[in-house]
């Protein structure tokens, strides 16, 4: 691709001055209409050092309301990123709906720097690709504009803009003996980019190629990309609004055999077994927190269930022997404004722990395909869609060496019923029957079926769900104590 381009394209003043005057006020009117439709947008900016990216970068957004956009300069990664997937830090800085992110670089430097300068090997840079095509394409599903600018210059050009930056005082520090390198290695990075343009240039984020040389022409084509591309979304975005939507609840009751009605609810412990159990893996998972710390392997606990199942309790045993500095329990309640401003995994990417260090879910990212899926709280195509973005999420994270533990518990019908009037009858535990409870109940069936599509679609061998027989408590408990500890000796 890039020995296609004519880098010595240039641009007339007059003809730069119309073109500005035209695109600069219109930028600035669809950055007001993009936050009124909610739009996210995001604009990334990849090029050879001294290509001109914070020149230009900086020129785009003069334009614009700052309370609008954020820009977010790109480094290598710091020590508490690197104890993360490498998109964690990029999930984190996407924008809310109708807000912009302009990147100075970006999630690209997986295949490109960390690839040539053999920060980390082929298998992890190759498998990088189906990352990052994986990330676009969530966040455009939910309705993120993607504009991905890659800034060419020759070789010549580059050294040429390297020496006049040296000669300055103010501007030597510029250039590093790190940049030096990257120029010897001009030949190897072409390879490296060649192969990125061509794997990720997709039809939801394209890339867009800038012939550099001439700063006019340059930030002409920039623009004039931006406002087209907002412009082709916004229509879209108001041909949508005119269509009906399909937020409807869920109405179709289970056709097939059910995964559910395979599991056996007559499974028990006595008292004397479980104490003596309870005793010996709470004190095993105490040892495994200090290896896992040691190794530096992040565990992901997940709980899902039906109301009543026991989910705090079973919580409760799995954490009272654990050191407190070393694990976090997360309630997933109904998102916040901001949380619903976000694609809906944003949030639970904040929340992936350090490497060596334990999260637990109370409830999770499924409820895209459980209790939104069934209230309709989502259309029929956004959570179709998430079994496909929940599985490549877990994907990552197993591939970043991560022990994920997924439990649905299981109980019947008659043993919630038990449970709901045990805890409308004790005044210690009124606060946990809600009438959400009871509405839920009513659709037992809908639900059931929402799970049983949920467990076959999101079962993978790297983050198999583990369905735990709940209607005995201390057999529950015990499972789930003596699961994770068997999935945390097998990571090690």
């Amino acid at each position: 691709m890039l020995e296609k381009l004519d880098l010595y394209r240039r641009m007339p003043k007059d003809e730069y001055r119309q073109l500005t005057d035209k695109y600069e006020p219109r930028f600035a009117e669809l950055q007001r209409k993009l936050k009124a439709f909610k739009i996210p947008v995001l604009i990334i900016f990849e090029g050879w050092d001294a290509a001109g990216k914070g020149t230009l970068i900086n020129k785009l957004i003069l334009s614009l309301d700052p309370r609008g956009y954020k820009v977010h300069p790109t480094n290598a990664p710091t020590e508490d990123e690197r104890l993360r997937p490498f998109l964690w830090r990029f999930w984190v800085n996407t924008p809310i709906d109708g807000g912009m992110a302009v990147f100075d670089r970006s999630w690209y430097g997986r295949v490109l720097v960390e690839r040539v300068d053999k920060i980390v090997g082929k298998k992890i840079w190759q498998r990088a690709y189906d990352d990052i095509i994986a990330f676009e394409r969530q966040l455009s599903e939910e309705g993120a504009v993607i504009i991905k600018f890659f800034l060419h210059i020759s070789k010549e050009e580059q050294k040429k803009r390297f020496k006049k930056l040296r000669k300055s005082p103010a501007t030597a520090w510029k250039v590093t003996s790190e940049d030096m390198r990257h120029h010897d290695q001009y030949d190897k990075y072409v390879q490296a980019i060649e192969e990125m343009l061509s794997r990720t240039d997709t039809a939801h984020a394209p890339w867009t190629l800038i012939e550099a040389h001439n700063r006019r022409f340059a930030y002409t084509k920039i623009l004039r990309t931006v406002v087209q591309t907002l412009e082709r979304k916004l229509s879209e975005k108001e041909f949508e609004q005119e269509q009906p939507g399909n937020t409807t609840p869920v109405t179709a009751e289970q056709e097939s055999a059910s995964i559910l009605d395979q599991v056996d609810l007559n499974v028990s412990l006595d008292r004397e077994t479980y104490d003596e159990e309870l005793k010996y893996y709470q004190r095993r998972i105490r040892e495994l927190e200090h290896e896992i710390f040691l190794k530096r392997i992040p565990v992901v606990i997940m709980y899902e269930g039906w109301d009543a199942a026991g989910k705090g309790g079973n919580i409760r045993r799995l954490v009272r022997g654990l050191d407190p500095r070393g694990y976090e329990v997360i309630p997933i309640a109904a998102p916040t404004s901001e949380e619903k401003a976000h694609h809906f995994l944003w949030r639970f990417w904040r929340q992936f722990p350090k490497a060596g260090h334990i999260a637990i879910f109370d409830r999770s990212w499924y409820g895209r395909v459980l209790v939104e899926r069934v209230e309709g709280f989502c259309s029929e195509k956004e959570w179709r869609r998430a079994y496909r973005q929940i599985n490549e999420m877990e994907m990552q994270w197993a591939n970043f060496g991560t022990v994920l533990v997924k439990f649905w518990l299981q109980i019947d019908q008659d043993e919630q019923l038990r449970r709901f009037k045990e805890r409308e009858s004790n005044p210690a535990k009124q606060w946990k029957l809600t009438e959400e409870d009871w509405r839920n109940r009513e659709k037992w069936g809908l639900y059931k079926a929402a799970v049983d599509e949920m467990l076959l679609r999101t079962s993978s061998s790297r983050a198999p769900w583990h369905i735990i027989e709940s209607n005995n408590k201390w057999y529950a408990r015990i499972k789930v104590l003596k699961t994770v500890c068997k999935m945390i000796e097998q990571r090690l």
